[in-house]
């Protein structure tokens, strides 16, 4: 049992993002020697014969290449949104989820309402 805790460390920090049927993982976790690494997970729920499993695939990203992997991204992003596809307004995307986001507040705040009693 506590083999299991040397190798899954603890989350110093953690953020997720939902995408659909995925769902991304950004944690931050540390070495015996407290340093810092991000593990990125992707988690993708799939139908199999007996129920619902999660598909998952993890990166692991160390310090020394935080700067290049966020320019990486940012650069190959950049080049979907202006050269690729320059008409599409990612903007909606945000727009949409905070819709959303809205939208579930309010109702969750109607139904606790209704559950009180004066």
């Amino acid at each position: 049992m506590e083999e299991n805790n040397i190798n899954e460390r603890e989350e110093i920090f953690s953020e997720r993002v939902r995408a659909g049927k995925r769902t991304y993982f950004f944690d931050v976790k540390a070495t015996r020697s407290n340093d810092y690494y991000l593990t990125i997970t992707e988690s993708k729920r799939r139908y199999k014969d007996d129920g619902f499993t999660y598909e998952k695939h993890k990166i692991f990203l160390y310090k020394e290449d935080f700067n290049k992997f966020v320019e990486a991204l940012n650069n190959t992003v950049n080049h979907v949104k202006e050269d690729l596809m320059p008409d599409v307004d990612f903007d909606q995307f945000d727009r949409q989820f905070n819709e959303d986001n809205n939208n579930a507040q309010a109702e969750k705040s109607e139904i606790d309402t209704e559950l009180k009693w004066d």
